[in-house]
């Protein structure tokens, strides 16, 4: 997979949390590209897994307590050109903030006919299915 690569930087690890028939969304403070609202997500640290990292940059980003149930795929991102992982993950506790005043500017949780009004570009086939199967 490392070939895929298109740059030397870390991968990005996305959290894909579905709670009471929401997903939950975060607003960058700053956007990357056409990416405004997007799933909690985070670099990928030396020697950890993919789905560590989710779990951490949730908790970090949200305050939310999640666990990772399972990988939902990964793809060189077409709008930013880094490897994203995405992976599924439930509420194990406390509830989502802005924790990470410095990264977001807010939250929200979403219903699933209102995603295409956070993401007009769609979002990753895997993805999409799991939030069919999750909130419909």
């Amino acid at each position: 997979m490392a070939q895929q690569k298109c740059d030397d930087r870390p991968g990005i690890a996305a959290a894909i949390v579905v709670h009471e028939g929401r997903v939950l969304m975060v607003r960058r403070r700053v956007s990357e590209g056409p990416l405004s609202w997007q799933f909690p997500a985070g670099e990928v640290e030396s020697g950890e897994v993919r789905e560590d990292a989710a779990v951490r940059e949730t908790k970090e980003e949200t305050g939310l307590e999640v666990t990772a149930v399972k990988s939902l795929g990964e793809r060189i991102h077409p709008a930013t050109g880094r490897l994203m992982s995405y992976t599924a993950c439930e509420v194990v506790g406390g509830s989502a903030h802005v924790a990470d005043t410095d990264e977001l500017a807010e939250l929200a949780w979403v219903t699933l006919a209102a995603i295409p009004q956070y993401v007009p570009y769609g979002l990753f086939d895997p993805v999409q299915q799991h939030l069919d199967s999750m909130l419909s």
